[in-house]
């Protein structure tokens, strides 16, 4: 049983970063009551949805006064909310905090957006792209003299985005522990992909970081950190920025045995460096650079797709991934000593427990059915 086991959680129906959020706190125990649509009850979920796993789900019509008062009650009994909708959208539907923390004031009212509850930009469309893009990090990713890299939706979704309410909602529940007090949790991709950024804004202040992307130690301009291609057409990563790490790379790519060595930190004479080990990691394929450098100081790892990922030793021995239902995926993280997660349930249809959450809620089976009979909610 994981750590948040007793925790109770209502999670509105959404894409991305609220998901993620809700997978997390599932992940560590957490009961998770999904509100899917009505419209969706009954449809099957699609079974590589790995973001919705570990839920139970309801589907209401939240256009029915009857289907919003059924989700008000939920509130009452629960400890946690999280929405994804634009600012404005829950206040409109009914459900705003206003309302849900009248009904219970130790509620934690989670929301998620891209720009924020607040700010000129807060009502306009966007996605993880563009959040990114408004407070430096995607400028800061790519090679030199290229166009920005998008990385995934990693940085604004998920670790700028889901990770961060999940972050805020346990937050807000330990000051609850003090207060008995529940609040509201802004949570914009904004804010944490600007977050994500300090350790870079931070070198950029010392004037240690160079405003050129692919220029710098950490975003692909250092030799000494950096991806390379082997002979093979596979590629492996190399980090060795400290001194004997360094030298240990020198050691074993062969590149110590070449004339003309510049010092390591010599930022003008990296590109010429980047080009000498471009050469040796070609002269090999990646299992024969495995077999010099893989669990060796230099800070190496071969870049693996997600198939050899979850066949790697190291993660095998760690679990790192798991199966569920048929679905290879990322086991909950991080681990605990005594409150270990259970391995995840899978994703389910929409509606799928409606009758069964209900009645755990106090609701009795006729209204229950009349509910069912007015719309207001599906199953």
């Amino acid at each position: 049983m994981g750590p948040l086991t007793g925790l109770k959680v209502i999670e509105l129906q959404g894409i991305g970063p609220g998901p993620f959020c809700g997978m997390m706190l599932a992940d560590m125990g957490a009961e998770v009551v999904r509100i899917d649509r009505a419209s969706s009850a009954g449809q099957a979920s699609h079974r590589a949805d790995v973001l919705a796993r570990g839920r139970r789900s309801i589907a209401v019509d939240l256009k029915n006064p009857d289907g919003v008062e059924t989700v008000l009650r939920l509130v009452e009994s629960n400890d946690v909310l999280i929405e994804g909708f634009r600012p404005g959208v829950m206040e409109r539907l009914g459900l705003g905090p206003d309302v849900c923390l009248e009904r219970n004031p130790g509620l934690v009212y989670g929301r998620m957006t891209g720009w924020g509850q607040t700010g000129t930009l807060a009502h306009a469309a966007g996605h993880d792209i563009n959040y990114i893009s408004l407070t430096a990090a995607l400028h800061s990713i790519g090679e030199k003299g290229r166009r920005p890299t998008p990385p995934l939706n990693l940085v604004g979704d998920f670790g700028g985005g889901g990770m961060l309410l999940a972050f805020g909602v346990v937050a807000a529940l330990f000051e609850r522990g003090r207060s008995g007090k529940g609040q509201v949790v802004d949570a914009a991709m904004t804010d944490g992909s600007a977050l994500l950024m300090n350790g870079i804004l931070g070198m950029m202040n010392s004037e240690m970081w160079l405003p050129e992307r692919g220029s710098n130690m950490l975003d692909g301009g250092a030799h000494f950190y950096g991806t390379y291609e082997t002979k093979d057409g596979k590629y492996v990563s190399v980090g060795s920025i400290e001194p004997q790490f360094y030298a240990l790379l020198l050691e074993k790519s062969g590149l110590g045995e070449q004339d003309g060595l510049a010092p390591q930190m010599s930022r003008e004479d990296w590109p010429a460096m980047q080009q000498r080990l471009e050469a040796l990691f070609k002269t090999r394929t990646r299992d024969e650079w495995d077999e010099i450098m893989l669990g060796t100081d230099i800070c190496y790892a071969p870049i693996l797709n997600f198939r050899d990922a979850i066949a790697h030793p190291h993660n095998a021995a760690r679990d790192t991934f798991v199966e569920v239902d048929g679905i290879h995926q990322a086991a909950p993280a991080p681990r605990f000593s005594r409150t270990a997660p259970e391995t995840p349930a899978a994703a389910v249809t929409p509606g799928a427990h409606t009758d069964e959450v209900l009645n755990a809620f106090g609701f009795a089976d006729a209204e229950i059915a009349s509910l069912r009979d007015s719309g207001a909610v599906a199953g």
